[in-house]
């Protein structure tokens, strides 16, 4: 009887931890973070272009040193925060949104600054970084859409019956969605 007992609760055990989707779980919780890596990795491309961008418009605009000045501190700022998926939460993300706003809103600045001067905008290295950037804010984007559909799919197959459950034993948890600001977070504004 005891070995029958024993046999019963293996193959219930069993039943139950075949379809409670661990495995699923593990994998949209990776697809989660690779594509927040991919949002980062946008942001860093943005980051990258703006050193070549600014001594581009350095060299027609010298004098406008504060400026320039702030666009470097804001890039500075804005990379160096970093979010590690795995502790996501909105405090983070409104902490990167913040510095990623900074950002934008000093390349706002530099682009009035570029509006002085006409043979800049004539410049084919400046119309080669500028086009450059605006496909970057595209692709910011475009990648942070991705995340929040991905962290949507997770969150929805973690939250149902009965894998709730067993999502609540194994540690996985809700994730934070990707959310722009009122007013933030948009593409820098260049006028011709």
């Amino acid at each position: 009887m005891k070995r029958l007992k024993i046999v019963l609760i293996a193959l219930v055990s069993a039943f139950l931890f075949s379809s409670c989707g661990y495995n699923k779980m593990v994998e949209m919780d990776e697809q989660v973070t690779a594509s927040w890596a991919q949002v980062e990795n946008v942001y860093q491309r943005r980051a990258d272009l703006i050193p070549n961008l600014v001594n581009t418009v350095k060299g027609y605009a010298a004098h406008e040193q504060e400026t320039l000045t702030g666009v470097i501190e804001a890039r500075s700022k804005a990379t160096s925060v970093n979010i590690d998926p795995t502790n996501m939460n909105p405090q983070m993300l409104q902490q990167f949104n913040q510095a990623q706003e900074g950002l934008s809103s000093a390349l706002s600045r530099l682009m009035v600054v570029v509006e002085k001067y006409p043979d800049l905008k004539a410049n084919q290295n400046f119309m080669d970084l500028q086009a450059q950037l605006e496909g970057t804010e595209n692709r910011i984007a475009v990648e942070r859409r991705k995340f929040n559909e991905t962290t949507q799919g997770y969150n929805a197959y973690i939250r149902k019956f009965p894998r709730v459950i067993y999502a609540g034993w194994f540690g996985f948890e809700k994730k934070t969605y990707f959310e722009a600001q009122q007013g933030a977070e948009k593409a820098p504004e260049v006028q011709f």
